[in-house]
């Protein structure tokens, strides 16, 4: 064997231990969001549509109270055109 396959070789061993799980990290935002929805999702394309059922919205002025996650702002950010959104505390 030349070096630089012994050298791969010893490199290559088993795998690390798994580290132990770090404190959950903080929100960005804590809370809460009032979404109301505006406008129909008639003529809108199919991903939008269910992106309004994720949110709990289906009809016009409709309203949720939603916790204030990334997840949620990201949903929000896909259909902010169609939705009144409030911060509640």
């Amino acid at each position: 064997m030349t070096e630089a396959k012994k050298e791969v070789k010893a490199k290559v061993g088993k795998a690390p231990a798994a580290k132990p799980a770090a404190a959950p990290k903080k929100e960005a935002a804590k809370g809460q969001v009032k979404v109301t929805q505006l406008v129909g999702c008639i003529a809108r394309r199919h991903d939008q549509e269910a992106t309004l059922i994720g949110l709990g919205l289906n009809k016009r002025h409709r309203s949720r109270v939603l916790e204030d996650t990334p997840s949620v702002r990201g949903m929000i950010y896909k259909v902010r055109h169609l939705l009144k959104v409030e911060n509640v505390g």
